[in-house]
């Protein structure tokens, strides 16, 4: 492999150049006060976790772990999610703090991807974990908040789908008792969205006609309320039946927060079923092809740091954000003023900047005039960048 040049990057990382990084940080503060508003409070965990206990527990594939050794020869991980070390600290540090507990988080976090994918390595994410809370209402809530936060980042339009994996998990039980691998395969092309793999591997299997219609038929059940009540005669299963009371309790309190007209029920919505254990949902942008937020209840994860605890919560994919937010940068609708000075008249120069910064309504720069550089402020207002300038000589 030939050396990489000296601007090269690996692949799947990238700069952000100034005006990103000033929206970046605009969609940060909004979404961030929002949850705070809601009672969450920041939490901040290392870029570097062990392998054995965070890693393990993540909802990431061992495969896409950016893993390393330390100089003890332990395995290390780069975070691939903030969900799991959260875990770790309510488990640890935070064993004493009585549940419910509420904590948001804006953080990089890293997954190694195939190079032809086209996908980001590093990306930046923007979430919330609710801890210790088993409710429909709890569910609602990250939901609600979900939405809440999407519209703090100045996401103009999108819709949330909102699924079960319980049901999922007890309608195929049903149609395919302790066909375990059959199972799978249908949940992988769910979870893929793959539709048309998903009806086309139901024509190979050996089911009677009534099931495999049964089957089918829940990718038609998408919408509002009404889904609750067909998914319910669907299937007798007692897992089904629970997990579908337990969406329409939802929903019933998503109404109570007014949001409904945001959210759909789509019962093929299944998250990653290996982690998530109950509610999942996922938010689509207008014109965006990926998921800029996801969610769901993982009931199991806080066991693995001896803690046991019911958990639901989400996170926004905030450099998805990035392509679809109206937000303005707020840092570069600032003014730009420029501060000219000569030598002798650098402390009257510096004290007004300061002043002007003082107000928080621009960006003052300075600067030493240099021998045979104009004084004339027309000269340097020309140079298109600032919006004030001014002299002293």
């Amino acid at each position: 492999m030939s050396k990489p040049k000296v601007f090269e990057k690996p692949v799947g990382v990238k700069d952000y150049l100034p005006q990103a990084v000033a929206k970046l940080r605009s969609i940060e503060r909004s979404v961030l006060t929002c949850m705070e508003s809601w009672g969450y409070r920041q939490i901040l965990t290392p870029t570097m976790e062990y392998y054995d206990t965070v890693g393990v527990a993540s909802s990431t594939s061992d495969k896409k772990l950016f893993k390393l050794l330390n100089n003890r020869g332990t395995t290390l991980v780069l975070r691939s999610d903030m969900t799991a070390p959260i875990a770790r600290v309510v488990s640890s540090l935070l064993k004493e703090e009585p549940f419910p507990i509420r904590l948001s988080y804006h953080a990089n976090v890293f997954r190694s991807i195939e190079e032809e994918a086209g996908r980001e390595a590093e990306f930046f994410q923007t979430g919330v974990e609710l801890v210790g809370d088993e409710t429909p209402e709890a569910d609602a809530e990250v939901v609600a908040l979900a939405i809440a936060s999407l519209k703090a980042a100045g996401v103009p339009k999108f819709k949330i789908a909102m699924g079960h994996v319980g049901f999922l998990n007890g309608l195929l039980e049903e149609a395919l008792e302790g066909r375990i691998e059959e199972q799978k395969a249908l949940k992988e092309l769910l979870l893929n969205r793959d539709y048309v793999g998903y009806k086309t591997l139901l024509g190979t299997l050996d089911l009677d006609l009534a099931v495999r219609g049964e089957l089918e038929g829940i990718l038609r059940l998408r919408g509002g309320q009404e889904v609750c009540d067909q998914a319910l005669m669907l299937s007798s299963n007692p897992e089904a039946q629970a997990s579908i009371r337990h969406l329409c309790s939802v929903w019933e309190v998503l109404q109570d927060y007014g949001v409904c007209e945001d959210v759909s029920i789509d019962l093929t919505m299944i998250g990653d079923f290996s982690y998530y254990t109950g509610m999942t949902f996922e938010g689509y942008a207008a014109d965006l092809g990926f998921p800029v937020c996801s969610g769901g209840r993982y009931d199991n994860l806080l066991q693995q740091f001896g803690r046991p605890a019911p958990a639901t919560g989400f996170a926004l994919k905030t450099t998805r954000i990035l392509e679809v937010s109206s937000r303005y940068a707020d840092r570069e609708e600032r003014g730009r003023v420029l501060v000219l000075y000569s030598s002798p008249a650098r402390r009257d120069a510096l004290v007004y900047a300061e002043e002007r910064r003082s107000e928080g309504k621009e960006m003052v720069e300075t600067r030493v005039l240099a021998d045979g550089e104009s004084g004339e402020r027309r000269d340097w207002l020309a140079d298109g960048r600032y919006s004030d300038v001014v002299v002293f000589k």
